[in-house]
């Protein structure tokens, strides 16, 4: 994966496959009536860059991505996760993957962070209209 594509044609879903909302969100993708490019995060590595990208294009900071209440979370920082920088958060990320919080929909412009599978639906309902203009 190279630079975080905007292809309005093409929706990009980065997923954990080893959670549940990730293999639902994934269902929920493939059903969709768009051409699909899945990353799966628990096999594939995404770069420090990338994960920059993504926050950037979500309008979020890193540390935004992380489920800081997850089990494996809170086990491996406890409360010391306010003193962690940019580069450790996308190590955390990196490492950790389960602490991603949902799944993460990129869509040309468009993109979004998915805790309920069921929201892409929604999501791509609600914005078919727009998406090929």
């Amino acid at each position: 994966m190279g630079v975080i594509s905007e292809d309005k044609n093409q929706m990009t879903l980065i997923y954990n496959s080893e959670t549940s909302v990730g293999k639902q969100t994934l269902a929920y993708a493939n059903a969709a009536d768009k051409k699909l490019r899945s990353i799966d995060i628990s096999k594939t590595k995404v770069t420090g860059t990338q994960w920059a990208e993504i926050a950037s294009q979500l309008d979020v900071k890193i540390a935004d991505l992380v489920d800081q209440e997850h089990t494996n979370f809170v086990q491996n920082f406890g409360d010391k996760a306010a003193l962690l920088s940019s580069d450790d958060w996308i190590k955390v990320l990196q490492n950790q993957p389960e602490v991603l919080s949902g799944c993460i929909v990129l869509n040309g412009k468009d993109s979004l962070i998915i805790t309920n599978p069921s929201d892409l639906v929604k999501h791509l309902e609600n914005n078919s209209a727009g998406i090929d203009e």
